[in-house]
């Protein structure tokens, strides 16, 4: 009989609706006549029971009570069912009074309403309890039926266990692959059903059976980004909520597979593959090793100090100019590696004064340096900041390094310092050439390299989690541009690959990390609304800001003249431009204080142009360039008018 009802169930339950609305009113007129209802009363009860059907089916349609009634029964279902009742009986009264006036008792609608609420609510709770009672296991305990997506070893190790322990609730009804030889083969007992895009034909076939798919698991460990989303999109088609096995590092935690289950992260719609990691070739250069990472407060700082740790330096020196990060980051990794010494050391990379002590106390010999301004429209606002932090700093660091004979200087750098299109982009690659214009000095005593990389997932002003913040509070969330699109790694990654980078060096080098596909910043805020349980532009609106000043479209990961060339490790390369000459290097920095401590923000932004001739200077830059006096060929040489 319930297979019958499924199979037709918009069917069945509008039969179901308009026999609870016809009911009602035969009801109420029972109990307002005490059972005993006038012959003229009955006259009338055809007429209003009809009236009745068609208004509450109607209202009870656009309300959307002919969903869900199998899967789903809870307060918010509650609140829809008396609200449809209600706005249905009060149509249904209004349209009586004015064709029927005092014909019907006014007390009728009250009791209607009751009656049709109880009614309907109880229909509903009875398929609900009907459903449980039909897919409850042999043994007579009800369990969660799962669709396993992903046929390979860790789908099996899932079913496997699934069915070996059954205090879990749960009971797996198939597999779904996308290899097709493995199509129709029963693995672990299970057949594989379809592919990921037949899965509404395979639920729909399940539900034909008796057999309702409560939850879809992805169980592809090495799946890529596009794979996921991928699989995302097809349970989302099929109406089938989906959680995620872990990537292949959460499956080396020990614990059963069942207890890892967890809800889609965005991290996942990346699918980055795990790193390989030289350790020996690593632990070779910062065991032993008193180890300086300025910025240790910020996103990428915090990661790199820990990682760093775990290497066991002699010395591990954590240094910023935000006292209340850096005193977390401090107690953190004092907490989690009691084993490491750790200084921490409020200090502001734009003082020299500051620089000197902090390598004269500590004796630094690698220094990895990730203090920077980052934020791009605020650096196109302040330019004298940027320079300051993102060029001067560099430099104090990198000549302090040299002076105290440092071993090796790393700094970290972004994509936006390829052909620059604003401030920050272009001051990283000035920064960039105040680095590789000390690596020859003196025999090359010291090593200095750049490592660059995308956006980092969930790090301080990103993306994630400002969408994160807009989604929370109901939207919109904001995009600049339909097609903007950038490179994104998770933090994780990218420090371990830093970390790789530097150990690789032999100096001179600027490393780019492999950074996977170009993400499309609407996809990532439609997959983050989703993941919310939402749906965009329907629940949470996506709304185009337009591209701020200095913003491109997309991001590129090498400049016009940079000649590629890969390294040993398969997401690392390594690109060799023409150096900067370090003579060249001190007159640019002796100007940029003379801007600095002016304040001049024209001349800031002339002397990035002239530092790194790629840049692209923005409209409204250009404009007061050209107001100041600075023509077209004096930005680039850096001569004043």
């Amino acid at each position: 009989m319930r297979t019958w009802v499924e199979r037709h169930r918009r069917l069945a339950i509008a039969a179901m609706l308009a026999g609870a609305a016809a009911f009602s009113v035969v009801a109420a007129y029972l109990l307002r006549f005490d059972l005993s209802v006038p012959k003229a009363e009955r006259q009338m009860m055809p007429l209003v029971a009809a009236a009745a059907v068609v208004v509450k089916l109607g209202v009870f349609f656009a309300a959307g009570l002919h969903h869900g009634w199998w899967r789903w029964t809870d307060t918010r279902d509650l609140m829809r069912l008396v609200a449809a009742n209600f706005v249905g009986s009060a149509v249904f009264s209004a349209l009586l009074l004015a064709t029927q006036g005092s014909l019907v008792p006014r007390s009728i609608y009250v009791i209607d309403f009751v009656v049709c609420t109880v009614l309907t609510g109880g229909l509903r709770m009875l398929a609900r309890i009907t459903k449980e009672l039909t897919t409850q296991e042999p043994g007579g305990k009800g369990r969660k039926q799962l669709l396993v997506y992903g046929a390979g070893a860790a789908g099996i190790a899932l079913a496997r266990e699934m069915r070996t322990n059954q205090d879990l609730g749960c009971r797996v009804v198939g597999f779904i692959d996308d290899e097709p030889a493995l199509r129709g083969e029963v693995v672990s007992g299970h057949r594989v059903l379809g592919a990921g895009r037949d899965l509404i034909k395979v639920a729909e076939r399940l539900r034909r059976r008796g057999v309702v798919v409560d939850e879809v698991v992805i169980s592809m460990p090495s799946a890529t980004g596009r794979q996921v989303r991928e699989a995302m999109a097809n349970c989302r088609a099929a109406g089938l909520p989906c959680r995620i096995l872990p990537g292949l590092g959460g499956l080396l935690q020990g614990k059963g597979l069942s207890g890892q289950l967890r809800e889609v992260a965005v991290e996942d719609l990346l699918g980055r593959e795990p790193i390989r990691l030289d350790k020996a070739q690593i632990s070779a250069k910062l065991k032993g090793r008193v180890v300086l990472v300025t910025g240790a407060a910020g996103s990428i700082g915090r990661v790199l100090s820990h990682q760093i740790a775990m290497f066991e330096p002699e010395l591990l020196v954590l240094a910023d100019q935000s006292e209340s990060g850096l005193f977390e980051i401090d107690l953190d990794v004092r907490k989690k590696h009691p084993q490491v010494r750790v200084a921490a050391a409020v200090c502001d990379i734009r003082n020299e004064g500051d620089v000197r002590e902090l390598f004269g106390r500590h004796g630094v010999e690698v220094v990895y340096h990730a203090a920077a301004y980052k934020h791009v429209p605020l650096m196109e606002a302040h330019p004298v900041a940027a320079l300051h932090t993102n060029v001067l700093g560099t430099w104090n660091l990198a000549r302090t390094a040299f002076e105290a004979g440092a071993r090796s200087f790393v700094m970290i750098s972004s994509d936006k310092a390829v052909n620059p299109a604003n401030v920050m982009g272009a001051t990283k690659r000035a920064a960039e050439l105040v680095v590789s214009s000390f690596n020859h000095l003196d025999g090359g005593r010291t090593r200095y390299m750049s490592v660059r990389f995308g956006n980092v997932l969930g790090s301080s002003g990103s993306v994630v989690p400002i969408f994160q913040k807009q989604i929370a509070e109901g939207g919109p969330v904001t995009v600049t541009h339909p097609e903007v699109r950038r490179f994104f790694m998770l933090t994780e990654e990218a420090v371990q690959l830093v970390l790789q980078a530097s150990a690789m060096g032999e100096g001179g080098e600027v490393f780019v990390l492999d950074m996977g596909e170009l993400i499309r910043i609407a996809d990532l805020a439609a997959n983050m609304i989703r993941l919310a349980g939402l749906e965009p532009n329907q629940d949470i609106e996506i709304r185009y800001t337009g591209l701020r000043p200095g913003e491109k479209l997309y991001e590129e990961v090498i400049s016009e003249g940079e000649r590629i060339a890969p390294t040993s490790h398969e997401k690392i390369k390594v690109f060799r431009g023409e150096a900067a000459r370090h003579a060249e290097v001190v007159e640019w920095m002796e100007r940029a204080r003379d801007v600095v401590e002016r304040r001049d923000e024209v001349g800031a932004v002339a002397l990035l142009k002239e530092m790194a001739p790629e840049f692209e200077v923005g409209e409204g830059w250009r404009e007061r360039l050209e107001q100041g006096g600075w023509t077209e060929r004096e930005k680039i040489r850096g001569g004043t008018a």
